[in-house]
């Protein structure tokens, strides 16, 4: 059996395809253990921020079985630290620039889907729209059944293809960011001058 790495993006697409279910009250336990797990390893002195954002963070909405995180690194973290411990828990999927972003996993298996599966998004403090996206979801839930809808609609063209899934989705998710952003202002925009790195309009791991 090859290893992950080893794997072509083909490969991986079509052992861990897109998979849709019903909303579970459980993944907000999920986040809890994994937020209490993540403090303990690189300490909260290094965290701005950190919260359960993506589609398993709005009650009832139809979503991939996948808890996303993301955490905020204030300014003075040793990033290079904070990722090395990391990576002794977590699989790093991939790393960008402009700015520094790094994606983990856990709980993907060459067998396929482990019982929770977690992505983990390190960033420094910004102003991101996945937060604003996130709230407005849970504040109107019409929005919410509609994104459910456009999903579950996507599913069949898009099962082994998560880049056009991602992309598919991209106009409704810009759509009510926008309008998030419009009614709540900046609430995110850290308010300390230290924080750099501030990049507001960022793609969605919706």
């Amino acid at each position: 059996m090859k290893k992950l790495e080893e794997m072509s993006l083909e490969e991986l697409w079509q052992l861990f395809p897109i998979v849709l279910k019903e909303y579970n009250p459980d993944y907000a336990l999920w986040y809890e253990e994994e937020r209490k797990n993540i403090e303990k390893r690189i300490g909260k002195e290094n965290i701005f921020r950190i919260r359960h954002i993506g589609s398993t963070s709005v009650p009832g909405l139809l979503s991939k079985p996948t808890v996303d995180i993301l955490l905020e690194l204030v300014p003075e973290a040793e990033q290079e630290k904070m990722i090395s411990s990391l990576k002794e828990e977590w699989i790093l999927m991939s790393e960008s620039e402009s700015p520094k972003k790094f994606v983990f996993n856990k709980g993907y298996t060459p067998g396929g889907f482990a019982e929770k599966v977690f992505h983990l998004h390190v960033r420094r403090a910004g102003d991101w729209d996945e937060l604003y996206f996130c709230d407005y979801l849970r504040e109107y839930p019409a929005a919410a059944e509609e994104y459910g809808a456009l999903k579950k609609s996507l599913l069949k063209k898009f099962e082994h293809d998560r880049d056009g899934y991602t992309a598919a989705k991209g106009d409704f998710v810009r759509k009510y960011t926008e309008r998030a952003r419009s009614l709540y202002g900046d609430r995110y925009l850290p308010r300390d001058a230290m924080t750099a790195d501030i990049c507001p309009k960022q793609n969605s791991i919706f």
